[in-house]
């Protein structure tokens, strides 16, 4: 068995980027889950990872050789508001290393205790958001879409104190960076410019190898692609993020930070779950345009360096942000078209697509079954109050693929009240909920029996209608 090797391109940056300091150590650490699959591609000896030794590194109570612990800081805007320092509040990163196929990851171990940006906060995480973390982030993994990924889980042995005391636990969450729009904003801010060069000098080399070093613009643009692709794969699946600050949106086309996000169950454009989103700023509907303005904010941050010619710099930026709207909605056909069991579309798609949308809206049904029904050619019109709106719709269609809708239609996501349901069971000591479920979404695409209970939709009991931050 061997530890990690770490190489950490991330600490070699100026020490302004970042503070070191090592995790607090908690009582009596205890692995709930480890991503056998994921540390394999990581290059990672899993045999180690649930050793004593490992353990003792994923609960942040002793470091290996090699590991640097750092907080990063970052600045960013939340719901609109500036925040010019923000910064890894609960989190370190211990350090990077390289799989076998060259890839460099991050290990982060988020609940790992205070650090200077922890603005009076505790540091820790309870047990429920790294339970719903773990679950989500690797069902978006199983569905395709570029995400942040959960290596491990183990609980602390402590209790935290939030609106009650709850059991702690630490997610070690692996990422090809940690890089976000809000850590550009953070140099930019303070007129910082030779770290914002620094800083872009290695995000390339971390994200878009095939621009040239130092390529502001050419990075601006290979971002906005990267993130018009992301969302609408968001979209494609009923999923709302629930905070898209600039400090959770990631240079290098990532879902990051799963708080209160969620998934729709009956669609409505308009859908909020998170308790925080008080104006439903980040609706369903809302995603793309907020992306934009996320977007926006890197690319003033990006400015000095597009052009000596500040003028000359905003021209190319606004020709670079206009390119969104087309690049989202090729993303987008692409995305919808395949739901509906067509490789490639016209216009009249679009209206079919959007048809259906519209009548889905209006009869309360279910995304995610409705569009699984249609892959299986049975089904779909149940999901309708008024199932003639779906026989309408389904005459102007003509059917579609089923192979293609087959791959564009998961049979299982990671439902809310399931979600709900395996960290109830994860607070009493049982975790049999929370593995089901996590087998069941590596395979969300293929029709498994044993696992039918989890394509049903909630009850009106059952129904999750908020969600929250695990802070």
């Amino acid at each position: 068995m061997s530890a990690p090797i770490f190489d950490n391109s991330y600490a070699r940056l100026p020490d302004r980027f970042y503070t070191k300091l090592a995790p607090k150590p908690v009582a009596a650490p205890a692995l709930i889950a480890l991503n056998t699959d994921l540390a394999g591609d990581m290059g990672l000896d899993a045999a180690w990872l649930q050793s004593d030794a490992g353990v003792a590194m994923l609960a942040g109570n002793k470091m290996p050789d090699g590991a640097e612990p750092l907080a990063q800081v970052y600045a960013g805007h939340q719901f609109g508001g500036w925040s010019p320092q923000l910064g890894d509040g609960r989190a370190n990163v211990l350090g990077e290393v390289v799989g076998a196929d060259g890839a460099r990851w991050d290990i982060q171990l988020k609940g790992s205790g205070p650090t200077p940006y922890s603005r009076n906060g505790d540091g820790r995480a309870g047990l429920g958001p790294v339970m719903r973390e773990y679950i989500i982030s690797e069902a978006m993994h199983a569905f395709g879409v570029p995400t942040t990924r959960a290596l491990a889980a183990v609980s602390s042995g402590e209790r935290v104190q939030r609106e009650t005391g709850v059991p702690g636990a630490i997610l070690t969450r692996a990422a090809r960076s940690h890089i976000r729009v809000g850590t550009f904003q953070y140099f930019a801010a303070r007129q910082d410019d030779e770290a914002v060069q620094i800083l872009l000098n290695h995000a390339i080399a971390r994200h878009y190898p095939e621009v040239a070093g130092g390529d502001a613009l050419g990075f601006l643009n290979a971002v906005i692609d990267a993130q018009a692709d992301l969302v609408a794969r968001w979209m494609g699946l009923g999923f709302i993020h629930g905070v898209m600050n600039t400090d959770n949106t990631h240079v290098g086309g990532l879902t990051i930070d799963y708080g209160p996000c969620a998934f729709m169950d009956a669609y409505h454009p308009a859908t909020v779950f998170s308790s925080i989103d008080h104006a439903g700023r980040y609706a369903y509907q809302g995603q793309p345009e907020v992306l934009v303005w996320n977007l926006a904010q890197l690319a003033t941050s990006l400015l000095p360096l597009i052009d000596a010619d500040r003028d000359m710099a905003v021209k190319a930026a606004q020709a670079a942000l206009a390119r969104f709207g087309d690049v989202y909605t090729a993303s987008w056909k692409r995305v919808f078209f395949a739901k509906i069991g067509f490789a490639v579309g016209t216009d009249a798609h679009v209206v079919l697509v959007q048809d259906l949308l519209t009548r889905m809206a209006d009869n309360q049904a279910d995304f995610t079954r409705v569009f699984r029904a249609m892959a299986r050619g049975q089904g779909a019109r149940e999901e309708f109050v008024d199932p003639t709106s779906f026989d309408e719709w389904e005459v102007k269609w003509g059917g579609g693929d089923a192979q293609i809708m087959h791959a564009a239609n998961p049979a299982i996501i990671p439902r809310n009240h399931r979600v709900e349901e395996a960290i109830a069971a994860g607070m009493q000591g049982d975790y049999a909920p929370f593995h089901r479920l996590n087998q069941a979404l590596a395979q969300p695409f293929e029709d498994d029996p044993q696992f039918a209970d989890l394509e049903a939709a909630p009850s009106a009991q059952q129904m999750v209608r908020q969600t929250f931050c695990g802070t």
